[in-house]
């Protein structure tokens, strides 16, 4: 067996046909090896880096918001009048246009009125029969006063003249006031509106028989002008509200009541602000909660009883207020707010914050954040703490609504 020299491999002898050992010698290289010798011999370079993420952020700045509270509610009219008959009868007219405007004192229905007259005139008989029969007994007992003093009558004879005319003037007083009573049934054969207001529908027609008392109304009379707004309100909210108003920093509108705005269903303003009514409130115990009432002019019957809205309480203005638009906040495992925060590196970082209540779209920031630090909006999926991105400033959101 032939012997072998001592060689020292490169990547250009083994990757050659022939090699540079010379001789046989060289081809005794078993083949397997060769995919090693060719592995070992490649270059190894790194990975190629990943591009900074682009994101897009806000550049925070102060600025004034209006702090407001956002109440939810209900319309409830003013006054609302449930018409009912006090009397029977059969209604001869109906004397009103449903859904039209009614004033205080109008007749809506005419009931029939012949035995309610017949009624009033005999108890107007009467009391002229009792009058009579006063008469006479006064004018006896006025002669008999000088006899009796007299002794030209007995005692007896004038003390029962003067039982008869006191009797005399009793039945007087009874027969008035059945002429009365039979003057108020007669009056309620007209039956009129007790207020001022929109009338509704009604079901009663000429010729439907009426029941004094019934449970069902004929008609409903509803004012609207001013309107009642029902909101809910927590008790807290409330004691914080009271304070505010007694110190200054809630718009007043009249004396002693806090000014308030209306957002109808559809998110439009109402046009004229109300007033809400601080006093007597009853907290429920069982939700802690309290229903307040404000009221608003309502002259051209845009609001009616039972619409949905939300009353704005202005609570004043914060000069240098911090917004962050909600989609920026994110929140940890223990519900702690926080926003990822891009330096003068463009690296990334979480920062916690504090946030006081909704603005709009946004958050007002209370701590955490400062002006001019930009805060990244989108793309939060994409990026960790510490890694670099390249921020791209998003376009200007719209403008700021008020605080709720």
């Amino acid at each position: 067996m032939p012997s072998f020299q001592k060689i020292s491999l490169n990547c250009s002898a083994a990757l050659s046909p022939v090699g540079s050992w010379g001789g046989r010698g060289s081809f005794l290289v078993p083949l397997l090896a060769l995919p090693l010798l060719v592995a070992g011999c490649q270059k190894k370079t790194p990975p190629p880096q990943m591009p900074p993420q682009p994101v897009d952020v806000v550049t925070l700045k102060t600025q004034p918001v209006t702090l407001e509270t956002s109440l939810p509610g209900r319309t409830d009219a003013y006054e609302q009048a449930q018409i009912r008959p006090q009397v029977n009868g059969v209604i001869v007219s109906r004397d009103f246009e449903q859904g039209a405007d009614v004033k205080a004192g109008q007749q809506l229905f005419q009931i029939y009125i012949a035995p309610y007259q017949a009624a009033y005139d005999q108890a107007k008989a009467q009391l002229l029969n009792a009058q009579a029969g006063a008469a006479r007994a006064n004018g006896q007992l006025k002669r008999y006063r000088p006899l009796v003093a007299a002794h030209a009558v007995s005692s007896q004879d004038y003390d029962n003249t003067l039982a008869t005319a006191r009797e005399a003037e009793a039945q007087v007083a009874q027969a008035k006031a059945a002429l009365e009573a039979a003057a108020v049934n007669l009056n309620y054969t007209h039956v009129r509106a007790p207020i001022s207001g929109r009338i509704g529908r009604t079901l009663y027609t000429a010729g439907a028989l009426l029941t004094a008392g019934q449970t069902q109304p004929v008609a409903v009379v509803t004012r609207l002008d001013p309107i009642y707004v029902d909101v809910n309100l927590a008790a807290t909210d409330m004691l914080r509200l009271k304070r505010e108003l007694a110190d200054g920093q809630l718009e007043r509108n009249g004396t002693d009541a806090a000014a308030v705005g209306l957002r109808l269903e559809d998110n439009t303003e109402y046009p004229v602000r109300g007033k809400l009514q601080l006093s007597e409130v009853t907290v429920d115990p069982a939700t802690g909660t309290l229903v307040m009432r404000a009221v608003f002019p309502n002259p051209d019957h845009l609001l009616l009883p039972g619409m949905f809205v939300n009353a704005h309480i202005q609570e004043g203005i914060d000069p240098h207020g911090m917004l962050v638009p909600q989609v920026a906040v994110a929140r940890d495992a223990k519900g702690n707010p926080y926003v990822m925060v891009v330096d003068g590196e463009n690296k990334v970082s979480q920062r916690s914050i504090q946030v006081l209540r909704t603005v709009g779209e946004s958050w007002l920031v209370s701590d955490g954040l400062k002006e001019g630090e930009k805060v990244i909006v989108s793309g939060l999926q994409k990026v960790q703490p510490g890694a670099k991105v390249a921020p791209h400033e998003a376009p200007p959101a719209a403008p700021a609504g008020k605080a709720e």
